[in-house]
């Protein structure tokens, strides 16, 4: 009886690129208590700058002993804001997509024998081969191309790994590894992702790399949910499967916490650590994305999370096996996001968003026909060179339309061209569908307004906390715990807000805009 009365929590973290943030919450999915790390501020011995290190030829990279003892600090930052580590039930982890960590020959044996009276960094400190590449690296341009050619081209390698070949997936740097320093490549026991790596620290071996993070490698079969035979032929030798391991399903209990922790910490020897994953996959977890439904984060650049029921290779963007909820996950990133939205405003309206609402006000949903693409930087998706373009309801390029027509041709072209590629990736929408905004741009109430409409679909803003890989972390660790024992938790559904409702009309107004904009993407020459 005092066991089921114990307070029980969970505990999450997020290995981002440039801190390390851990937060605690209780059976009702309340936030208790957070901590983080800045790399840069926190840890100047590194010399890193946002977090990385940048080299030539367009190689970035990080010491993973840099996040070990970030992880040192991070846990002692948690026993100041007060933690109790006896009642947390379970854990998991969030960490940069795309990095890998090379761990040398006899890591594994050094994780299972760890003292409790040193920090993690002072026994992990020759536990690495090399520096780990990152998702900001493009070295890997040939790698890529080979990588493409060896399975048959750019759309099956699409087909098969859930995305054509990119600079910063780990299966081309895997191959550039072994192309250029075999000795590095020989000299490493196991290959983990940053957020296996960040598992294995708790579970005192080489977690095994979950399925969500891994198919962001262009290296498992999507499909069979197995390594690709053909991407790992192409990028390293016989020995490339036994450095990778066996992926895992992403709601997996990969073993109780590692003694070093009970000890050192006061965990509970019974603490359930779940299997880590990608941030991205991590925030669909926190969004809770059922097939059907979109995360949508308004920032610096536009993110699109997708919850698919089966997965069909994309002509741009990424489909992902999905943590949680839907089987499977699109993640579409469009560059021209809020610094477009902030650049257009400066230039029609003075720098002033009330300014700038009251141009939209003076202006009709549909804007009389009038569309527009803005492309301030090279654009993602679709792969496009910057540009303005601007037409008539007749198709007529419009050289200088009034603000009021720009404004609302900016907002509801970014709708557009997110509702489009959402459409290619096999996106369905239904009756239960809906909308999830997040990041600094979702208190825009009139641009939740134009993606309601665009999409037909209700828009909700998320209550809870504002990082949403780092509350997936700490919300998968609560339901494959609750899953695994049988106990119901409380907080096991999202509180979400509704912002705002498509009008009636919607789908007659922006049906045929939708179609325009395809026939606008046409004369768009691709980024070379």
């Amino acid at each position: 009886m005092l066991e089921e009365k114990r307070k029980k929590t969970f505990l999450g973290f997020d290995f981002s690129t440039q801190r390390l943030k851990a937060l605690v919450i209780d059976e009702d999915y309340v936030v208790q208590q957070e901590a983080d790390v800045e790399f840069d501020v926190d840890l100047p011995e590194f010399r890193t700058s946002g977090g990385v290190i940048r080299g030539e030829g367009g190689e970035v990279t990080a010491p993973p002993l840099l996040w070990v003892k970030a992880l040192d600090m991070v846990m002692d930052k948690l026993i100041v804001e007060g933690v109790d580590f006896a009642n947390v039930e379970a854990l998991s982890g969030a960490a940069q997509q795309h990095g890998s960590v090379w761990w040398s020959k006899g890591a594994e044996a050094r994780l299972a024998s760890l003292s409790p009276e040193e920090f993690l960094h002072t026994h992990m400190a020759t536990a690495f081969v090399v520096d780990s590449p990152v998702w900001m690296d493009s070295s890997t341009s040939a790698d890529c191309r080979a990588l493409e050619e060896a399975v048959g081209g750019a759309e099956e390698l699409a087909r098969i790994t859930g995305s054509r070949a990119y600079e910063r997936f780990t299966g081309a740097q895997i191959r550039k590894m072994y192309r250029t320093r075999r000795r590095a490549y020989d000299a490493t026991e196991r290959i983990s992702l940053v957020s296996s790596f960040a598992c294995s620290l708790f579970v005192g071996k080489v977690a095994p790399i979950d399925l969500a993070d891994g198919s962001g490698m262009n290296l498992l079969d999507i499909h069979t949910k197995q390594w690709c035979a053909k991407a790992l032929k192409a990028c390293g030798d016989d020995s490339l499967a036994d450095k990778l391991g066996a992926p895992v399903a992403s709601a997996s209990l990969v073993g109780p916490v590692a003694d070093y922790f009970v000890q050192r910490y006061g965990f509970r020897p019974a603490c359930k650590v779940v299997a880590f994953t990608g941030d991205n996959c991590s925030a669909l977890a926190g969004l809770r994305l059922r097939a059907g439904s979109v995360g949508l984060s308004l920032g610096t650049s536009d993110t699109l999370l997708l919850g698919l029921r089966a997965a069909r290779a994309p002509a741009a963007g990424h489909v992902l096996v999905a943590p949680a909820g839907a089987p499977y996950m699109a993640l579409l990133c469009f560059a021209n996001g809020s610094l477009t939205r902030q650049a257009q405003r400066d230039r029609v309206a003075g720098r002033s968003w009330r300014a700038f609402d009251d141009l939209l006000q003076a202006t009709v949903r549909g804007n009389m026909g009038i569309m527009g693409i803005y492309y301030d930087t090279p654009e993602i998706v679709p792969s496009a060179a910057p540009l303005r373009r601007v037409v008539d309801g007749a198709g007529r390029a419009l050289e200088r339309p009034a603000p009021q027509f720009e404004a609302r041709a900016l907002l509801e072209g970014q709708a557009l061209a997110r509702r489009a590629h959402a459409d290619d990736t096999g996106l369905a929408l239904d009756k239960s569908s809906r909308v999830v905004a997040t990041g600094g741009a979702s208190v825009n109430k009139a641009l939740l307004q134009i993606f309601a409409d665009v999409f037909n679909t209700p828009v909700y803003v998320l209550d809870s906390h504002a990082n949403a890989a780092l509350l997936g972390a700490a919300i998968r660790a609560a339901d494959v715990w609750s899953e695994h024992t049988g106990i119901p938790l409380a907080g096991s559904e999202p509180a979400l807000s509704p912002a705002a409702q498509p009008y009636p009309d919607a789908e007659r107004i922006y049906a045929p805009m939708l179609r325009r904009y395809r026939d606008m993407l046409r004369d768009i020459p691709a980024l070379q």
